[in-house]
């Protein structure tokens, strides 16, 4: 019989239709996930966080199929998964883009209408009228051009922005971006836009890009939004750069470190917002990654192909 080990935590539960599968189905925590592999035909990282995986891998004899029950895959890039040739990953491209497009329109709108200024007039008892600023005609950079950054385009077109994108090579004639850039050329291009948008991939490539350089060519009206990884920002660069007022503000679902101790100085630095990496965690989210495995669960016992796979030398999923 098929073998499905499923890793989960306390935290995450054990959804009962993953019970129902044709398979031998193992549950498994980070400390036991070893002794559940041998003879496990596929693995569901419903833990997604988790990093037992790398420790855990010598011990699967038979792996074919490992799904992450996440957008990033970061956690999955170590030598012993990347030499795994007969091993296919997935991810749950898909999944996240909307609500995460969602959520940064949420946070141009609250500096460029100033709402956290208003909810602090509101709770003193002022009223005071002043501008706020007009989203329609401003520029944005999005780096990371996937179906995330893709739908963040998409969204801020919708609004009269002016999209552009970087990625990992220069190109034209893209349906969702104006123009895509080369990320290593970034300082390149981020000098004029109003907002420059992390929705990039951790890899090689991308961890400590947003550093000092690329704040000190934005422009000081400029806010930086971050929802891709935290290890790609350089945190202590950035603070650098809001309290210097070389940006003009951050919106941050994502940080590093993660969780941001209490005593961190990102908590307290001039114009940021911060949230829990919770951008993608919309009502319903746990229901959509489960209805998306079982669907994968079903093509590949049936001989056919994922809608897609993920390309673990690069990082993440090719269009």
């Amino acid at each position: 019989m098929t073998v499905l080990t499923i890793l989960t935590s306390d935290r995450r539960g054990r959804p009962a239709v993953l019970d129902t599968l044709d398979a031998e189905v193992r549950w498994a925590h980070a400390d036991t996930l070893a002794d559940a592999l041998p003879g496990t035909d596929a693995l569901l990282l419903w833990d997604f966080f988790s990093t037992a995986l790398q420790d855990a891998l010598p011990a699967a004899d038979r792996l074919r199929w490992v799904h992450a029950a996440s957008a990033g895959i970061d956690t999955l890039r170590f030598p012993g998964l990347l030499s795994a040739r007969d091993v296919t990953v997935t991810n749950a491209h898909g999944i996240f883009d909307q609500a995460i497009a969602e959520y940064v329109l949420g946070v141009v709108f609250t500096f460029a209408k100033d709402s956290v200024r208003s909810l602090d007039l509101q709770r003193a008892h002022v009223w005071q009228r002043r501008e706020t600023e007009t989203v329609a005609g401003t520029r944005a950079l999005v780096v990371g051009v996937g179906g995330i950054g893709r739908r963040i385009a998409r969204l801020l077109r919708g609004l009269g922005v002016r999209v552009e994108g970087a990625g990992t090579r220069a190109r034209a004639g893209d349906d969702d971006f104006a123009v895509i850039h080369d990320s290593v050329d970034l300082t390149d291009h981020v000098g004029g836009v109003d907002w420059v948008i992390n929705a990039a991939p951790l890899t090689e490539e991308t961890r400590g890009l947003f550093d000092r350089d690329v704040f000190a060519a934005m422009k000081p009206t400029a806010r930086f939004v971050s929802i891709g990884r935290g290890e790609s920002t350089v945190t202590g660069d950035l603070l650098d750069a809001l309290h210097r007022g070389a940006i003009a503000g951050a919106g941050l679902d994502v940080v590093d470190p993660e969780p941001l101790p209490a005593g961190h100085p990102l908590w307290d630095a001039p114009h940021t917002l911060i949230t829990a990496h919770l951008s993608g965690d919309t009502q319903g989210w746990n229901e959509r990654l489960l209805d998306q495995f079982v669907d994968h669960w079903r093509r590949w016992r049936a001989g056919e192909p994922f809608p897609q796979t993920v390309d673990l030398q690069a990082g993440y999923v090719r269009g």
